[in-house]
């Protein structure tokens, strides 16, 4: 276990599970609450000051991200996250990045898109939450659906 001390003063202590629980954070929690519009887990994940950035540089609150998973149901059928970096700092910070994919049907074709994320999550009294995410280069591919004989 290693413990340190955050710019607040409050204790923040590294625990050897906090990479685990960290990349269920991101791998399951996070995709359930987009898929399955559930706001209530959406809120425990995403601290007050939370801020997204899209590849547009259009920038989004906790506020805005909660509205639109009220709003709006998921287009894709599947959803998916892989990490590629999971780094955990002493101050209590994590930096996640990996790769999106959303997979699913529009029209006569089925579409993959992908892009690649960054996540900061910071850790207080003991949990892990949100604050900043960077999505960049994302990329869609559409291919026909075969007519069915």
């Amino acid at each position: 276990m290693i413990s340190c001390v955050s710019p607040s003063t409050n204790p923040v202590i590294i625990t050897n599970q906090d990479q685990e629980i960290l990349s269920k954070l991101k791998i399951i929690s996070w995709v359930q609450a987009y898929t399955k519009q559930d706001t209530a887990l959406l809120n425990e994940l995403l601290h007050e000051k939370y801020l997204l950035t899209d590849d547009n540089g259009d920038r989004y609150t906790k506020k805005d991200e909660m509205e639109y998973v009220t709003d709006y149901g998921p287009s894709y059928d599947e959803f998916n996250f892989k990490i590629s970096t999971l780094d955990i700092f002493e101050n209590g910070t994590a930096i996640i990045i990996g790769e999106g994919i959303l997979k699913g049907i529009e029209g006569n074709e089925t579409y993959i898109t992908k892009y690649q994320s960054s996540n900061t999550f910071i850790k207080i009294d003991g949990k892990w939450k949100a604050i900043n995410s960077h999505v960049s280069g994302t990329k869609e591919e559409r291919f026909p659906m075969s007519a069915i004989n």
